[in-house]
């Protein structure tokens, strides 16, 4: 396209000029992510029809079950309330809310990457420098954060079609509409602040608040009613019904969020300069505090550390109180019972759950850790690394402030949920706490990946998001399908100890943390060698 035709064309064209090429773009840097992420998200879906039938595989059981949630206010807080004893309204009962909640986290992250990502790294500056419309790169990310949504529903309403195709459309919709009210909002908040890394917490802040709103609400009454509820998009998903008498008129609500919140973006985005923000950052000294590699480390990476430890706390206190309701709800249920016990071990239920719950929030700080390693990745191709390296400070000792922060965060995150899980249950506080601690040498291998790929093989550092992505399918579907213990010690967390039921197993223990020390030793040694990235 010549300068001539792009100065032409109308004021509207112009704006989205090259948003195809850009959107082409981001889908090929997010060829990794984006697909795993959507893998794990529909198998976790599409493998509750399957789970639940084994579980509940009588009218009479799944009856019953409703009847049991009906009166636990603990577990509908978790899941959510009930609306149907199909296997299909089950499934949207047990899955709907975190796979709301995981489309969510995939749609702020595409959208923030695309946007304030590459602002903050300069390389917007060169794009927008060509035939490039002004608002190209906002479309271009939301588009693919709408690809993302859209591939996803399209998995779910197919994989579920067979419990109802009304309900499997409706769901399908549902979770790809969380989704994008969560990336329109992260293309706000990328205007309104200056750092990708205050914009990706402001908006997760924002999901942890929508979870709290519809826990509260749906802890309070049993058919979502609540104004509480209502306030959250995880709880319009909630109350679409799916497979038990749809309300279709809620999907308006997904679309006025999606079209307001997107509106509202496009006019910030027309109004600021690139580059700046609403919001500027509060500058500070390079000294002092912040003087050093690691104090510098931490102070980019406190205000993440800080979201994630309260989200652990309440988690553990959450699930330490639903400890006992857990178990009076699985009853005399054969299958759920042997589920928990290859989560949690042999031991009585109350433990097993304790110990599935426990290897639930070390799989949740996996991703914790490969996000706090690849901020490595990120500082460097940013340029900020570069400066920093041109003083007097080498590259082990840039990269060992980051990963202290890394793995001694996640230390620190089930530290606190080991915490919570005690105060929550109420006893076998000691035991509970090892539960927890326990996970965090397999917790220590996830992150060794990501160093790994870091050190020795930069441009493919983001694959870690594809393993701890993979360890998470495992550990989470894999006990309710029964997949062979095989693949199950695919995973570092298969071969944890199960406590607090079990006994202590050292030898597995001290393995992986060997293999974690190993894995960031050989990462570190690729980074002193190769080159950095301009």
């Amino acid at each position: 396209m010549s300068a001539t035709a792009f100065a032409v064309r109308p004021a509207s064209a112009r704006q989205l000029a090259g948003t195809g090429i850009l959107l082409r773009f981001a889908l090929r840097r997010d060829r990794v992510m984006i697909p795993v992420w959507v893998a794990v998200n529909a198998l976790m879906v599409l493998s509750m029809p399957s789970t639940l039938k084994g579980l509940y595989g009588t009218p009479a059981e799944r009856a019953d079950l409703v009847t049991q949630m009906s009166g636990n206010s603990s577990l509908r807080a978790m899941v959510g309330p009930v609306f149907g004893d199909s296997l299909g309204a089950l499934t949207a009962w047990r899955a709907g809310v975190y796979a709301g909640a995981l489309a969510a986290v995939v749609g702020l992250l595409v959208v923030v990457r695309h946007t304030r990502d590459e602002e903050e790294s300069g390389r917007q500056e060169m794009v927008a420098s060509g035939m490039v419309g002004r608002r190209a790169s906002l479309t271009a990310a939301l588009l693919a954060a709408a690809v993302a949504n859209g591939v996803l529903a399209l998995l779910v309403t197919a994989g579920l079609a067979g419990q109802g195709t009304a309900g499997a459309l409706v769901f399908g919709l549902g979770i790809a509409g969380v989704g994008m009210v969560f990336a329109t909002m992260a293309a706000i908040v990328a205007q309104l602040t200056e750092s990708a890394r205050l914009a990706r917490g402001l908006t997760a802040a924002v999901l942890g608040a929508a979870f709290v709103l519809r826990a509260a609400g749906d802890s309070a009454t049993d058919d979502g009613s609540s104004p509480l509820t209502w306030a959250s998009p995880l709880g319009w998903l909630t109350n679409l019904r799916a497979f038990a008498g749809e309300r279709w008129w809620v999907l308006g609500l997904f679309a006025g969020a999606v079209l307001l919140q997107g509106a509202a973006a496009y006019a910030l985005a027309g109004r600021r300069d690139l580059g700046m923000s609403f919001l500027p950052s509060r500058p500070g000294p390079a000294a002092g505090r912040l003087g050093g590699a690691g104090a510098l480390a931490w102070r980019l990476q406190r205000g993440g550390v800080l979201g994630w430890s309260i989200g652990f706390l309440l988690a553990g206190l959450v699930y330490g109180g639903m400890a006992d309701g857990a178990a009076e709800l699985v009853g005399d249920n054969e299958g759920a019972r042997e589920i928990f016990q290859r989560m949690g071990g042999q031991s009585g239920l109350t433990d097993a759950f304790l110990t599935a719950m426990a290897g639930m929030l070390g799989l949740v700080a996996a991703l914790y850790i490969v996000a706090s390693v690849l901020r490595l990745h990120g500082e460097e191709t940013s340029g900020r690394a570069e400066p920093v390296l041109a003083g007097a400070v080498g590259r082990l000792r840039w990269a060992a402030g980051h990963l202290t922060v890394a793995f001694g965060g996640s230390t620190l995150l089930m530290l606190l949920a080991g915490a919570g899980l005690a105060l929550g249950h109420g006893e076998q506080a000691g035991a509970v706490l090892g539960a927890c601690l326990v996970q965090i040498p397999a917790v220590w291998v996830i992150g060794g990946v990501a160093v790994l790929l870091y050190g020795l093989a930069p441009g493919a550092a983001t694959a870690a998001w594809g393993v701890a992505g993979a360890v998470l399918l495992v550990g989470w579907v894999g006990p309710a399908l029964d997949v062979p213990r095989a693949v199950l010690e695919l995973s570092p967390f298969g071969h944890l100890p199960k406590l607090p039921g079990g006994g202590m197993e050292w030898p597995p223990v001290l393995v992986l943390t060997g293999l974690a020390a190993g894995l960031v030793a050989v990462g570190l040694a690729g980074l002193r060698r190769r080159d950095m990235t301009t």
